[in-house]
């Protein structure tokens, strides 16, 4: 793995291949997203943009030894740069979102401007819930020129149900918060 390519950046429409040797499987070829995220084996999504093949390779090896192998060795190549796409989502002017609480992946997501997020969206994004969530009353709290404005969210609702009128889209800067559901033995 220290072979691999550590002077180009990965960008967004890239066309990559990811193989973990180990998994003795063909390399899987993929776009890199608009939101600079690709679909890793066993992983899941992972940012990809801005790390080099050596870096994405060290970043999806420490997950997969986490759960999958004692010992993993994984190859990534860049096989197309797609300028005209690359050139056009660059101009794309991304912003966050931040995902706390009891979800499989907290952390801080990409919001492009160009595409509309809900709050499910963004829970299935990091993951789902983790096992112990409150899935009845998830926080938004947004910035606004008044202070900070907090927002409840039944997503149980909208995702059971189908409460569609409810899923609240994300704004620039939104932090989400999964609390834990309390249990009473």
């Amino acid at each position: 793995m220290d072979v691999l390519d550590d002077t180009q950046t990965i960008a967004a429409g890239d066309t990559i291949s990811i193989r973990i040797l180990e998994d003795r499987r063909d390399a899987l070829q993929q776009i890199v997203a608009v939101t600079g995220e690709v679909q890793a084996p066993y992983v899941g999504l992972i940012t990809a943009r801005g790390k080099s093949c050596r870096a994405l390779a060290f970043a999806i090896k420490k997950e997969l030894e986490k759960n999958f192998f004692q010992h993993a060795t994984v190859v990534i190549a860049i096989d197309k740069i797609n300028i005209e796409d690359a050139m056009r989502m660059r101009e794309v002017d991304l912003e966050f979102y931040v995902m706390f609480g009891i979800v499989a992946k907290q952390g801080k997501y990409d919001l492009p401007s160009n595409e509309d997020i809900s709050i499910s969206q963004a829970i299935l994004r990091a993951g789902g819930f983790a096992q112990f969530a409150n899935k009845e009353r998830v926080k938004i709290i947004r910035k606004t020129p008044q202070g900070n404005k907090t927002i409840m969210v039944n997503v149980d609702g909208i995702m059971r149900q189908g409460d569609l009128e409810r899923d609240v889209f994300l704004r620039k800067d939104d932090v989400i918060i999964v609390e834990e559901k309390t249990v009473n033995f």
